[in-house]
């Protein structure tokens, strides 16, 4: 019974030790992947730990000796230091006199300049005269003269018109005018060209050109408003004027009259006396017109709808005399157009043979007050000055000069 059983059991024992051998075989394997790993994590740590090195730089320069720091290419550079150098020397401060405050003094010393003309009666300039013959008066106060001078120097005007719808022998008198001021300029005078009439309009802006100053009389065509504001015009002209240095003049061509300025006649004649360096000389335009109106018992028209009578053209007259007299100039009331190129032939000489004087006034007051001026004449020894003619007679003179200015006005 024995031997049956132990029979059949008897070939379960190879297939047992198969499986032994696999389990082992197993064994060997976990255990070589496990070493396998703790090798590679020992590494990979040992990686971690051990800093990594830049690449080598191919465009690395080597520090040069001179800069004293280290040779090696990883060592940063060391610049050397600047050697320091000692500050500069304070300046010396002035040696202190005894006895002397420590204060500064600034003197404003005024100048005043002025424009004389001489002429005859008959208009004519008088040449050659000396600073001896001059004085100077400031408000009844004798001034020494700093400097004089006679010169035939170029101009610097403006030439103001008249140009409105108003009268069409006033529009032609006013149009000849300004083209006879044009034929007197020379090539180194400055000239602007303004017309108005209820406003101001440059037509041309300061030039050398006399072309220019014919085109901008060429177009004065067509008349616009009938107003004429003469005070706002010249305030507007008087103001531009003042930004130049130098001697202005202004050529004012107009009949005077002014309709619907803004400006009243008080404050246009402050306008004038405090702009300095400007001389006007104007010029009367429709005289002919208005003689022949008056005349037949009626005053020359100044345009539809504005009232305009003979009174209204005597005081305009009467102000064109005042803007002249205040400003050294001389007025002109034309009856005939071939007076023009006379007057303009005047006035151009008047202008290029000034005597120019400056002195320092006697009163150094920085007040913004009227200071009136009187120029006389004096021969040498202190009697008054005669002029005779060639005949040897004996010729009155006019001295045409500016009667006052305003002195600069200082706030303290």
């Amino acid at each position: 019974m024995f031997s049956v059983v132990f029979g059949r059991q008897s070939p379960v024992w190879p297939t047992s030790r198969k499986r032994a051998t696999q389990r082992m075989t197993l064994r060997v394997v976990l255990l070589a992947f496990g070493l396998f790993w703790t090798i590679a994590t020992t590494f990979s740590a040992q990686a971690q730990d051990t800093p990594q090195q830049p690449p080598a730089n191919p465009n690395q320069q080597e520090a040069p000796p001179s800069a004293g720091g280290p040779q090696n290419d990883v060592g940063p550079y060391v610049v050397p230091k600047k050697k320091e150098e000692p500050p500069p020397p304070a300046p010396e401060k002035p040696k202190k006199i005894e006895n002397m405050p420590d204060y500064s003094i600034k003197v404003d010393v005024p100048l005043v300049s002025l424009d004389v003309l001489v002429t005859t009666k008959d208009g004519q300039t008088i040449p050659g005269l000396k600073k001896e013959n001059f004085k100077i008066m400031e408000d009844g106060t004798p001034q020494q003269i700093s400097t004089f001078n006679q010169t035939e120097a170029p101009i610097t005007a403006v030439l103001l018109v008249e140009f409105a719808s108003t009268n069409y022998y006033f529009i032609v008198d006013a149009l000849n005018a300004s083209y006879s001021f044009a034929n007197t300029l020379k090539k180194d005078d400055w000239v602007a060209v303004i017309s108005y009439d209820m406003k101001p309009q440059i037509l041309a802006d300061f030039t050398q050109d006399k072309r220019a100053v014919q085109a901008a009389l060429n177009q004065l065509r067509m008349p616009g408003f009938a107003e004429t504001n003469l005070f706002d015009a010249l305030f507007d002209t008087l103001d531009r004027v003042d930004r130049i240095e130098g001697k202005k003049y202004i050529i004012l061509v107009s009949t005077g009259v002014d309709t619907f300025s803004k400006l009243t006649l008080d404050k246009i004649l402050k306008k004038v006396k405090t702009t300095k360096d400007v001389t006007i000389y104007p010029v009367s335009v429709g005289w002919a017109e208005r003689e022949w109106w008056e005349s037949h018992g009626r005053a020359a028209p100044h345009g539809m709808g504005i009232p305009v009578g003979n009174m209204d053209y005597l005081q305009a007259d009467n102000e064109m005399k005042t803007f002249a007299s205040l400003t050294g100039g001389r007025a002109y009331f034309p009856r005939f157009e071939g007076e023009l190129p006379g007057i303009f032939a005047d006035i151009a000489s008047d202008i290029r043979n000034q005597y120019s004087i400056s002195y320092h006034p006697t009163n150094t007051k920085l007040d913004g007050t009227y200071r009136k001026l009187k120029v006389e004449l004096h021969a040498p020894d202190g009697g008054p000055l005669k002029v005779r003619d060639q005949k040897g007679k004996d010729v009155k003179y006019i001295v045409y000069a500016r009667e006052g200015y305003t002195a600069k006005h200082t706030v303290e």
